[in-house]
């Protein structure tokens, strides 16, 4: 797959700009403490740009499928790095206005490039074949896990080396050069053909004529309910994903064994990399539907029984078993996107997948923060795991369901 012409000059392009995103979130962070001495201030001007970044994306991308990477991308990459390389300047004086700080995070945040959907969107060019779009998209979800691995790692090693304000420069910069050189490659497309790709879904020419694209886009959208299902499986991950975070630093403390977060953290993204090689390389026959609600009901059930653990180490080897899930739903989810949305659509719709796991984890952040301590650590975990278990079960009656309505009225056509 990577052999196809112009995939790993684009790919690479993509990854330099998303290692951004893996690194500015620490980077924010230990700036703004450092300047300030407050963990509550770095907290709010990193909400801030969460917030922002998470709840205008589809906003982003909605732009990007209307005007075409080549024109949305480079002022947004622009704006993003002159919002951070402000901030990282601010940071640099201990009298710096905890205001502007703030404003500055949600500048970045509002104009942070849809990088990953606009990539899945090129994949989908430059990988016609429904086989091998898989093996992209997979390979596409385990490159992110990594990058969110070794993201932290480069932020932390330059702030101990130099000054955490560094790690703000330094993201900015790749998001900056990896915007221009994805922009610049040929498999980025200048405009999309919108009347070709309603007409692969059944509309005529005269209907594309008559109806605004606004509306064209809506009824791309609304026709799937398999789109739906994908988001809200999506946010069920994400709810899993943002309380297992908390839930792990709240288990090791319980252990006496602090210092063991970051290898179940590691243990599950490298569990995600397996999962997401594997499940790439496999040719499945189980519908995509089917396969994300079991996936997602997999690494709900995987996730309650983590909770269950009496050792540290068990812990581990059970992070490891529910990484296995998350880039294979993921995955799935954006191949489901794909296929609900026209080539106008499609960053938009591959936005509200990543917005939705995004919202969830963050969701689920500030609700497990509540109930730790209220509540016995295994009911936690059992209360992260049950929105991706619903949300699959969900998925699969509806699935389920319309799949023996299409039955029934094929066989009383034929009576």
């Amino acid at each position: 797959m990577l052999r196809t012409r112009y995939a790993c000059r684009t790919f690479g392009a993509a990854l330099s700009g998303r290692l951004s995103y893996g690194m500015v979130s620490l980077s924010l962070v230990l700036a703004v403490k450092e300047t300030t001495g407050s963990y509550a201030v770095a907290g709010t001007v990193m909400g801030l740009f969460g917030l922002t970044s998470v709840f205008l994306s589809p906003t982003r991308a909605g732009l990007v499928d209307r005007y075409g990477p080549r024109r949305a991308l480079p002022p947004m990459g622009a704006a993003y790095a002159l919002a951070l390389s402000g901030l990282a300047f601010a940071a640099l004086w201990s009298d710096a206005s905890r205001v502007l700080m703030g404003l500055l995070a949600a500048a970045a945040g509002s104009s942070a490039p849809p990088l990953g959907p606009v990539m899945r969107t090129v994949w989908s060019n430059l990988v016609p074949d429904r086989r091998m779009l898989q093996r992209a998209y997979s390979l596409d979800s385990v490159a992110e896990e990594l990058l969110f691995v070794a993201g932290p790692l480069l932020a932390g090693l330059l702030g101990r080396v130099t000054a955490p304000s560094v790690g703000l420069a330094v993201s900015a910069a790749l998001m900056l050069v990896g915007s221009l050189f994805l922009v610049s490659s040929p498999a980025v497309l200048p405009e999309v053909d919108r009347g070709e790709s309603l007409s692969r879904q059944g509309l005529s020419k005269e209907l594309v004529s008559t109806v605004e694209p606004a509306a064209l886009q809506r009824l791309s959208v609304r026709s799937s309910p398999d789109l739906c299902r994908a988001i809200a499986v999506s946010a069920g991950v994400g709810v899993c994903l943002g309380a297992f975070d908390l839930l792990v630093i709240a288990f090791a403390d319980e252990h006496h064994a602090p210092e063991t977060v970051a290898w179940i953290l590691a243990s599950l993204s490298a569990g995600s990399a397996v999962g997401g090689l594997l499940y790439g390389a496999v040719s499945w026959r189980a519908s995509r539907v089917q396969r994300l609600s079991i996936l997602a009901a997999a690494l709900g059930t995987s996730l309650a029984t983590a909770g269950l653990s009496s050792h540290v180490s068990v812990l581990i080897a059970w992070a490891a078993l529910c990484g296995l899930f998350v880039a294979p739903v993921m995955t799935t989810a954006y191949l489901i996107a794909d296929e609900s949305a026209g080539s106008d659509t499609r960053t938009r719709v591959g936005a509200w997948v990543n917005t939705a796991c995004n919202a969830g984890s963050a969701g689920a952040t500030a609700a497990t923060g509540l109930l730790l301590g209220r509540l016995p650590l295994p009911v936690c975990f059992m209360l992260a795991a049950a929105p991706a278990v619903l949300s699959a079960a969900s998925a699969l009656n509806r699935a389920t369901g319309s799949a023996s309505a299409a039955v029934a009225l094929t066989d009383q056509e034929g009576t």
